[in-house]
């Protein structure tokens, strides 16, 4: 049975290096200038805390959950370029796995009203053969990281 959200929060305080929450204001205009709303555990996660460094500080963090203002468009957080050619319009970058790879979140698509988490490879992005879904929502991928505690769990390293 997957763990609340709100346990996984819980030991992201007590165990991990999470930054200050945002405000629903920020939220608000979060939405707002990126034309999609968060869904319940990305919401949750935010209002808890605008990003954190998972298992170990930066720079030697394997996974940095991205602070609202640094969430892009996964071309552009990969390629710097804002095209079509880049990859679609609805996936963005949520967290930084180093290396310039990331975990996305595609907006476009929900499960149980959840967005599904996909790995970023920038060497493989975006060949769907490569860059497969790591987790069904947020709270999964969370769960994951800090079960596994290792990096890129979803290849087995």
């Amino acid at each position: 049975m997957a763990t609340p959200v709100s346990s996984l929060l819980e030991e992201v305080s007590r165990e991990h290096f999470p930054h200050p929450p945002a405000t629903p204001e920020e939220i608000n205009a979060f939405e707002h200038r990126m034309g999609w709303k968060l869904d319940p555990d990305l919401r949750a996660f935010y209002l808890h805390c605008n990003g954190a460094e998972l298992i170990e500080r930066l720079p030697d963090t394997p996974y940095r959950i991205l602070p609202l203002s640094k969430i892009v468009r996964a071309r552009v957080a990969i390629y710097s370029e804002d095209d079509n050619k880049w990859g679609p319009a609805s996936v963005y970058a949520l967290c930084d796995v180093q290396d310039g790879n990331y975990v996305l979140v595609d907006v476009a698509r929900q499960e149980n009203g959840r967005y599904p988490l996909f790995d970023g490879d920038h060497e493989a992005w975006p060949d769907p053969a490569y860059c497969k879904q790591v987790a069904s929502s947020f709270s999964e991928f969370l769960e994951q990281v800090l079960r596994t505690r290792r990096s890129l769990y979803w290849l087995g390293k």
